[in-house]
């Protein structure tokens, strides 16, 4: 059969298939194929002329009617051609039947161009007759949408247009209760400054998108205010919302009716099947759309005007990934992992989880156009955290006697029988936990180290809200039992079984992913009994595997619990993430007529970390490894796949005593973890990369490299690289110079030099000019050093106010009298010779 003839029938029952029909047959003419139904049309058609098949350009192949005006040009070729190859001749043939959309096909590769809108665009199913006339109305405007102001309250006009009019908005004193009582989200600057990136984005023609923000950052409400921008400028009328789990889909629907109901319908698909056209914001498991091919066979390609993916690394992952590609128009990836590890590529092990992960993200970010690492928009814990948004955890790094041995490079040895009765040993490590080496003696004590060093509930004193992590479903059962027992001894009359709850997923339990939200709203077996009237969940302690991580919100949550070992940096940083967002705790108490609000901040949560995490990720992770990633192979979306215990070895299980051997907590400070700042590497290897910098320094010109790099590197989408950025990745104590910078970088400085060290030789100098007495240099150092670094001090020494140095704790009256002379000579000196910027 010639090639030809191959294309016409897949393109005939693709037609069809797409709802389309011939006018030869029963229903009225919507499809016409020209070349082999000239005659019939001619009957039917009469009233668009003779030649109606012939254009001043040549014979159309198909033309799609709707009502029974033409709709759509569809330019048929040979399969062993292009299809691409026939767009100009289509866009003759649409302009001559004032036609907007356009198929061009060879069979088996399918474009949809919308004439008015950018390029042609890959499609695996023909639209439906339904779908374009829906899409016909569809004149999208991306300059409303680049030019839309988009402020603070752009979401609370939605959900409440009159707030400005509430007398308690206009109260200072009542302003906060009222936004709490009403849920009013408002905008954070660095939301806004997420808005504005896909505003220059459009402006630079961009239809993808990727938002990296760390977990706790509001992406969900930063989806509902793109959803509005789209939504309000005519840039789209209908949105699908894809998330890969079940709760999260729950999740939401309901911040979505929260912060947008009023302007717009939100439904879950599945429970919306004959009606979900009716709505503008449709939420769907990917799952869902994936079973049985459903998104093919239900949907076309021009239903959604506007595609989000949340946590775009799984549930665009793998094959997963062609229901996303299945829809056009715009795309935007919503992800919390950041790829700032994901720097090289080079051979590793599919058998290393890594490789899994790796693939996943780096998909990720090749589908939002992004495959240099550079998202839309960037927002890291560390920003949050510094920025006063996120909190840190306290790490407790806690190992028992076995543990120690089982993390440790040699081991844990035991003497075991093998199939001959014969005793030989046999060596465990960390990740054989619960796979090859079970322990329950090991497991209790995990258990009475956490409940004894567990933040406890600000307000009512109980154990605070936690999650534990472990190796497996009937490890989660066995920790479940035990911290059931161990609560009831240390809290009589105060649980019937419920202070911890397994939560995974079924068929062991079956209500796992209403438990998850219950627990998250507070009422998981009822309410607490440590304080009457208090809202705060009974059950205290969800124990699970691998649900509650990805996506999962529970502000209020004080304790996560790592109980096995954990190779993988997305898994690492989506666990740690649940207890990042900051909580104000709220009681209200009523007696005798009075109401008395009582309130407490979260401070801080804390990372239980039994099997060494935290130090894998800090010192042994890494992340500049060369790793070459296999052929992409379909993979369904879920969690990563767990090591295997070591091969050949039997299972043994431990009957002895383990106590507990040591307990560290190390509270993490505003830099984060090493896992959250690869931030000066990143800088470090694109300058060095750079031949421009590098020649400018190989001729000595610091400053022409201190300009090309301000002018080219710094502050850009890639990075926003700054210097207050990259002293705050090295964790240094003082402001650095690019200078400092450009040296580090191409040898000319082995390290940089804290702000003690500087100001030790700043004195040094001081000394070798002005040879001070032995006497007077205790207190001259003293006063060298806080004149130096304290701008406040400086104030009140040149305005000769020195009474006001009587509760100084840096320099007092004595040791100004002390100085004698000196204290003039040292200010003159620090004015002449030092350079106050670098110590600030």
């Amino acid at each position: 059969m010639p090639t030809e003839a191959k294309a016409r029938i897949r393109i005939n029952d693709l037609l069809r298939r797409s709802g389309w029909r011939f006018f030869d047959e029963e229903t009225g003419p919507a499809n016409i194929t020209l070349e082999t139904h000239v005659k019939l049309k001619k009957k039917i058609l009469d009233s668009l002329g003779d030649d109606f098949e012939k254009t001043a350009h040549g014979y159309v192949d198909y033309l799609l009617l709707e009502r029974g005006f033409p709709i759509t040009v569809l330019e048929a070729k040979s399969e062993k051609y292009d299809p691409l190859v026939g767009k100009e001749q289509a866009r003759k043939y649409a302009h001559s039947q004032n036609v907007r959309f356009v198929i061009l096909s060879n069979g088996n590769l399918h474009y949809f161009w919308d004439l008015e809108q950018g390029n042609p665009v890959l499609i695996t199913e023909f639209p439906t007759p339904e779908s374009l006339d829906h899409f016909h109305a569809f004149k999208p405007n991306p300059d409303s949408l680049i030019n839309e102001k988009v402020e603070a309250d752009y979401i609370v006009v939605t959900q409440n247009p009159n707030y400005r009019n509430d007398p308690r908005w206009n109260g200072p004193s009542e302003r906060e209760a009222f936004i709490k009582d009403a849920e009013l989200k408002f905008l954070r600057p660095y939301q806004l400054r997420a808005i504005t990136a896909l505003q220059n984005a459009v402006k630079k023609g961009q239809t993808r998108f990727l938002f990296e923000m760390a977990t706790g950052t509001g992406k969900t409400l930063v989806a509902a205010a793109v959803i509005k921008l789209f939504m309000r400028t005519g840039n789209a009328t209908r949105v699908l919302f894809l998330v890969d789990r079940i709760e999260l889909e729950n999740q939401a629907i309901k911040r979505f009716v929260q912060f947008l109901k009023n302007d717009y319908r939100t439904v879950i698909y599945k429970e919306n099947r004959d009606d979900w056209r009716k709505a503008e914001i449709v939420v769907s498991t990917v799952q869902s759309f994936l079973f049985n091919n459903k998104y093919r066979t239900l949907f076309s390609p021009t239903d959604f005007d506007l595609v989000i993916s949340d946590e775009a690394h799984r549930s665009i992952s793998g094959n997963s990934r062609a229901v996303f590609e299945y829809f056009i128009g715009y795309k935007l990836g919503l992800t919390a992992t950041p790829k700032d590890y994901l720097k090289k590529m080079g051979r590793i092990s599919e058998r290393d989880p890594r490789e899994w992960e790796r693939r996943q993200l780096l998909d990720t970010y090749k589908t939002f156009g992004c495959e240099s690492g550079i998202p839309t928009f960037r927002y890291s814990l560390v920003d949050g955290v510094r920025e006063g948004w996120l909190l840190n955890p306290v790490v407790a790094d806690a190992r028992t006697e076995i543990t120690t041995e089982l993390l440790s490079e040699k081991g844990y040895s035991v003497m075991v029988e093998n199939e001959d009765g014969e005793l030989e040993e046999q060596t465990y490590f960390g990740k054989d936990f619960e796979k090859g080496f079970f322990s329950d003696e090991t497991n209790r004590v995990f258990c009475a180290t956490f409940l004894k060093h567990a933040l406890h509930d600000p307000l009512s004193g109980e154990i605070g809200k936690s999650i534990v992590f472990c190796a497996r479903k009937d490890h989660a059962t066995r920790i479940t039992q035990a911290l059931n027992e161990l609560s009831h001894t240390m809290f009589p009359g105060k649980y019937n079984s419920d202070f911890a709850v397994q939560v995974t997923s079924p068929p062991e339990v079956q209500d796992a992913q209403q438990m998850a939200t219950s627990f998250a709203n507070n009422n998981l077996n009822g309410h607490t009994r440590f304080l009457e009237g208090y809202i705060s969940s009974k059950t205290r302690v969800c124990v699970t595997v691998g649900m509650m991580t990805t996506g999962y919100d529970c502000e209020d949550l004080l304790n996560i619990v790592l109980l096995r070992p954990i190779f993988s940096p997305t898994d690492f940083i989506q666990i740690k993430g649940r207890g990042t967002r900051k909580y104000a705790f709220r009681y209200v108490e009523k007696e005798d007529g009075q109401v008395q609000e009582h309130t407490k901040p979260k401070e801080k949560f804390k990372l239980f970390d039994f099997f060494a995490n935290c130090e894998y990720f800090e010192e042994k992770f890494n992340y500049d490894e060369v790793i070459k990633l296999p052929p992409l192979r379909p993979t369904g979306p879920g969690p990563e796949p767990p090591l295997p215990p070591s091969p050949g070895q039997p299972e043994y299980t431990n009957v002895n005593p383990d106590p507990l051997a040591s307990i560290r907590e190390t509270t993490i400070g505003v830099w984060g973890m090493k896992i959250d700042r690869k931030f000066y590497e990143q800088f470090e290897e694109k300058v060095k990369e750079d031949e421009v910098v590098r020649g400018f320094y190989e001729r000595g010109d610091i400053r022409a490299a201190e300009e090309y790099i301000r002018q080219n590197l710094f502050e850009k989408p890639e990075d926003f690289f700054n210097l207050d950025k990259l002293r705050k990745s090295v964790q240094l104590d003082r402001r650095l110079t690019l200078r400092e910078v450009i040296e580090k970088i191409f040898g000319g400085l082995d390290r940089f030099k804290t702000k003690d060290e500087l100001l030790e030789e700043e004195l040094a100098k001081f000394v070798s000019i002005n040879k001070p007495d032995a006497a007077h240099m205790p207190v001259i150092r003293q006063f060298f050093k806080a004149y130096v670094t304290d701008g406040n001090l400086r104030a009140l020494i040149e305005s000769g106010e020195f009474a006001r140095l009587a509760d100084n704790p840096k320099v007092s009256l004595a040791d100004i009298r002390a100085l004698e002379n000196w204290r003039d000579v040292i200010p003159e000196y620090v004015k002449d010779y030092v350079h106050l910027n670098q110590f600030m």
